[in-house]
């Protein structure tokens, strides 16, 4: 895998401001309260994204990473930060270096269902964007949606059929199609399988790989699962919050995860065995983005929280070559020497119990 480059993404943030009505306006006066404060989808992310790998970005339900993906595609702008693409910040791309852009990263939607419009033919879904670009002529259009559509595994003759005639896993990949009818370089797949039945989902999963060797893509693969994640992800990016809190190469994420809010993820994660285990679900439920918790965001639900938890939030440090975690317990172990990088930092806890304390 290439080492090079493709999309920085630096200190970006979105807020969104939550809507007010008169009602709600004329109680605040009368409580005496001012503007409802904005939501803080994401907040401060910096990542690498390198040419022809897939990232994974992974986190709850509300943890900012379809926000995320929103960003690096220019569907929605940031509040704050940069997103660079190849070099140059997307913000001021003008003319022949915007359109560049906006081509080469593409997005398939989570839902097949309402991502395709219900009035119009998979052909004209398919190729009507192109030609538009000027990637191909009118003349060339009806070849090359076939061309697509034996890509993506639908037959030919499907292309002229409405959305509503396709199975889901079928709509999807249509919606697949689509995106690669741009010639894209980079591709978000926004929970692209979530929607489909596990089996469907591992024919869409190796469909995702073929094409990457097919077309040289880069993928940013946003999920809520590990278990799908392991099967196709380069590189892990763990999200809780709108902040990214563990970066790592997809091996040693699973192997050797360092935050405990990643070692709660993978307990969750189904096993094939002969004997019982216990469920133990994260506990807890994620904080409102509109008010954020003090200090670790992850405090308020981590059995391993300290007092400088609450009080202070920590920043990603590599931990272990390529592996970055921001957590207070890393601080602590480094301090005690009892524990070598790339610790999980519950084995470092029990290194150091006297030194912390349960939230």
């Amino acid at each position: 895998m290439s080492a090079e480059l493709i999309m920085q993404v630096q200190g970006l943030r979105r807020d969104y401001v939550q809507p007010s009505d008169f009602i709600d306006f004329i109680g605040r006066k009368l409580r005496g309260q001012g503007k409802p404060p904005p939501v803080q989808a994401v907040m401060g992310v910096d990542l690498d994204i390198r040419h022809s790998e897939v990232l994974a970005v992974v986190g709850e339900s509300g943890c900012g990473k379809t926000t995320l993906g929103r960003m690096l595609t220019g569907i929605i702008p940031p509040t704050a930060g940069r997103v660079l693409y190849k070099g140059r910040d997307i913000a001021g791309l003008t003319g022949a270096a915007r359109r560049e852009y906006d081509l080469a990263v593409q997005m398939i939607f989570q839902d097949p269902y309402s991502s395709l419009n219900p009035r119009m033919r998979v052909g004209d879904i398919i190729g009507e964007a192109p030609v538009v670009h000027g990637l191909v002529s009118r003349a060339e259009r009806d070849e090359y949606v076939c061309s697509l559509l034996r890509k993506v595994g639908l037959d030919p003759g499907y292309r002229e059929r409405y959305p509503h005639q396709f199975s889901g896993g079928q709509r999807q990949r249509v919606g697949v199609a689509r995106a690669l009818a741009l010639k894209p370089s980079i591709i978000v797949c926004d929970e692209a399988v979530a929607a489909l039945d596990v089996s469907i989902q591992a024919q869409v999963l190796n469909l995702f790989m073929d094409l990457r060797r097919d077309f040289d893509l880069t993928y940013v693969f946003i999920s809520h699962n590990l278990g799908v994640v392991s099967h196709i992800s380069d590189r892990v990016a763990i999200v809780y919050l709108g902040r990214l809190v563990e970066l790592a190469d997809t091996e040693e994420i699973f192997a050797r995860a360092n935050h405990p809010y990643t070692q709660a993820l993978l307990k969750e994660l189904p096993v094939l065995s002969a004997g019982k285990r216990r469920f133990d679900p994260i506990s807890g439920e994620l904080p409102s983005p509109a008010n954020p918790p003090s200090g670790c965001a992850f405090h308020p639900r981590c059995p391993l929280a300290m007092a400088k938890c609450r009080e202070e939030r920590p920043v990603l440090q590599e931990v272990a070559p390529q592996h970055w975690s921001a957590c207070h317990l890393n601080d602590v172990s480094g301090a005690a020497g009892a524990a070598g990088p790339g610790t999980p930092v519950a084995d470092r806890h029990l290194h150091n119990a006297p030194q912390t304390e349960t939230a």
